[in-house]
Formats: C-alpha cells, structure tokens, sequence
C-alpha cells in the first residue's frame, strides 16, 4: 500500500511557493517561459503558470517540452513553440520528479543550443537519486528514497497527491 506523502493542500502550497519563488528571480522580465516535460512535468507547469498569472503583469508563456524519457539522447528533444519565442527569455524547465536526472539533463541541454536570458528548474518532489549533475533550483519537496522506491504523482481535479510505494 502506497504511503501518501504529500496531500492536495501540501501540493498546492507548493506550487504558490515555487510560483513566487520564479517571480522574485524574474521581477522584472516581461515574459516568462514555464517549459514542462510532457506528462507529469507539463501538468505541474500549468498549475505553476496559473498562479504566475495571477501575481504578475509578465507574459507566461506555456511550452511543452516532448522526448522519449526512457532514450531522449535517441528520440531527441522537441518543444511545442519555436526556438524565437523562448530565445533571450527567462526559461523555468518544470518536471513532476527529479530521480535519476536524465529527463531533466536532456531538457537543459536542449534549452542550452539556444542564447536565454537564464534557465532554472523546478520539480515538485527531489529524490536525490542523480546520475547527472543537474540540480532543481525549485522544489517542492526533497525524499531520500531507496531505489527500490517508487514515487507516484497525482495531479486530479481538487484531489493531486503525491505517493511514496515501494
């Protein structure tokens, strides 16, 4: 039986954080590209752009970031909008978990092919599992996890949750 780790209030609270936490590090950019890894990491991305929306006059653009998470370095990294519109901007590469870092290190690398104004991460759970050197500059929440664990996000109407099974 899964272990509930993080409850629909606990995420929510998260998200507002880690929204503000964007919004401080780009107070004064007029646009703001919040890139979510397709599944997860988009779903995370537009509740992060909901309330970026919601406490700032810049322009939140919503791309989503699509690769084949089990061989990305095969099936490559595609985006949803073109290289000019997020090319010179403040760019926030935004998954659900950060484990081995694969995902995340083949986003960063695509972002990286083009000039940015800067390039952050955020990821709602950390489990400190890295095989690259890549890092969350946002987080909602670090687990030290076994590698035999598994951790499941949920992201459902009024009811996301985060589970932690073995």
């Amino acid at each position: 039986m899964p272990n509930k780790i993080l409850s629909h209030d606990q995420i929510q609270h998260k998200i507002r954080r880690i929204a503000y936490q964007i919004f401080e590090a780009n107070v004064t950019a007029k646009e703001i590209v919040v890139a979510g890894i397709d599944g997860g990491g988009l779903n995370f991305a537009k509740k992060i752009q909901k309330v970026l929306q919601d406490i700032t006059e810049a322009e939140i653009t919503l791309c989503t970031v699509i690769m084949d998470k089990s061989n990305p370095l095969k099936s490559g990294v595609t985006t949803s909008i073109a290289e000019n519109e997020y090319r010179n901007k403040s760019v926030v590469l935004v998954d659900d978990v950060l484990n081995s870092g694969t995902t995340l290190i083949y986003g960063v690398h695509h972002f990286l092919k083009t000039p940015l104004k800067q390039l952050k991460t955020a990821v709602l759970v950390n489990r400190n599992h890295k095989k690259y050197p890549v890092k969350a500059d946002y987080k909602g929440i670090s687990l030290s996890t076994s590698l035999q664990e598994h951790v499941q996000v949920e992201f459902k109407t009024k009811n996301d949750s985060v589970y932690l099974a073995e």
